[in-house]
């Protein structure tokens, strides 16, 4: 026998990553009976985290919080031993949103919440991938759902989302200080933003939320203010810290207000679902998203299940919807080769109706291509991870297309 993992994220808008797997394997033992396969659907910290934390055996436990407009939703952390994994996106993210984006009003109260919940239900180690945010309120809503306490100057409450921040007076952390003492807080994220100015959280992301280049100019004020509140309270400005404006802000809150730890996100969902340990005995690893471009380079889920198989001496190949990197650039990546639904069909509106279909033939050639040296017969560790919970539940997430860039 000859084992393959597959540890690809999702196709955005045709397949969660569990079905992407489903297709490919089915197609591989097509093409070739004595394959094993195994499946580890991953995440980069944004949507689909959860559902990746849950596929590797993590318990989901639901949580009514308050949407990003006010609304109740139902989310949930996924919980082992006392590590609590939450996704920012399941909570407050643009999925949650009722109708049209609200860039001056929404917020991040809902992901807070869930962390809330967590602790309060004994979890020591909170894990919070912030990809897909739906707000740019600096992470204010977070702390607020979290116990801090934000007033305007005549004591009064401060409005939800970025808009309220101008209106922020004074911070009581009191509350949210007994909460999370003795609490590890680690936050994934993947890009590097400062909280504001051209490169902040307003000027780059706030477009992708809604925002018209008014709202960005008072969206990114109004952060500036919220900096200066946070700095007085605790003696820290943190601004400029590297990622500070990630998700809205949340970056910055995190950072400044929780303490937290900022780390790749596909190297921590790595790190949940024991992919390391999953790699023993593989002859090869499939990895993929629904758009293979220079965001996948820059710490997308393939670029990261590439660097640590690649450690371990197991070759990559990658599965996608359509592929803007060239030989070179995947091969620096770790990526022998790349197959694209768009290469078998064309027509982008069957590559997102019949993507299973389409996968399982390039399951198919990926075998014909990438295993036929490989000797039949042989045996070969076909274990799920050690020391990761055990199980392969399904996910619930959609993937990315290949025009989206990444909202944060």
């Amino acid at each position: 026998m000859v084992r393959v993992l597959i540890a690809s994220d999702k196709f955005k808008g045709s397949l969660t990553a569990a079905e992407v797997a489903a297709a490919v394997g089915t197609g591989m033992r097509r093409g070739r009976t004595d394959v094993v396969v195994d499946a580890i659907p991953v995440a980069d910290g944004g949507d689909g985290t959860l559902a990746a934390a849950e596929s590797a055996g993590y318990v989901v436990v639901p949580v009514t919080v308050t949407g990003p407009t006010g609304d109740l939703v139902l989310s949930a952390y996924a919980r082992h031993g006392d590590v609590a994994v939450v996704e920012l996106a399941d909570a407050a993210g643009l999925a949650r949103l009722p109708g049209p984006p609200d860039p001056m009003g929404a917020s991040s109260i809902g992901a807070g919440q869930v962390m809330a919940a967590a602790i309060d239900a004994g979890c020591r180690r909170i894990v919070l991938g912030i990809g897909g945010s739906a707000s740019t309120d600096g992470g204010a809503g977070l702390v607020r759902g979290l116990g801090a306490r934000l007033s305007t100057a005549v004591d009064g409450p401060v409005a939800d989302g970025g808009a309220g921040l101008a209106e922020v007076a004074s911070l009581d952390l009191g509350d949210l200080r007994r909460r999370i003492d003795g609490v590890e807080i680690t936050v994934a994220c993947d890009v590097d933003n400062p909280l504001t100015g051209p490169h902040g959280a307003a000027a780059v992301y706030g477009p992708q939320k809604g925002a018209d280049a008014d709202q960005v100019r008072r969206l990114d004020a109004a952060l500036g203010h919220w900096a200066d509140v946070v700095a007085a309270s605790t003696g820290r400005d943190l601004r400029d810290s590297p990622g500070a404006g990630a998700a809205g802000g949340v970056g910055f809150a995190a950072l400044a207000l929780l303490g937290a730890e900022l780390r790749s996100g596909i190297d921590l969902v790595l790190e949940l679902v024991g992919f390391d340990a999953a790699l023993d005995g593989a002859a090869l690893v499939v990895t993929g998203e629904g758009a293979l471009d220079e965001q996948t380079l820059r710490g997308k889920a393939p670029a990261g299940v590439s660097a640590v198989a690649t450690r371990a001496g197991v070759p990559v190949v990658a599965v996608c919807g359509v592929n803007h990197l060239d030989d070179d650039r995947l091969r620096a990546a770790g990526i022998e080769a790349a197959y694209a639904l768009a290469d078998i069909e064309p027509d982008l509106r069957r590559c997102l109706s019949d993507g299973a279909a389409l996968l399982e033939r390039v399951g198919e050639r990926i075998v014909a291509d990438q295993l036929s040296d490989v000797h039949r017969g042989s045996s070969v560790n076909t274990h799920l991870p050690r020391g990761a919970p055990r199980g392969n539940r399904d996910l619930t997430e959609t993937p990315r297309s290949a025009s989206e860039e990444p909202v944060t």
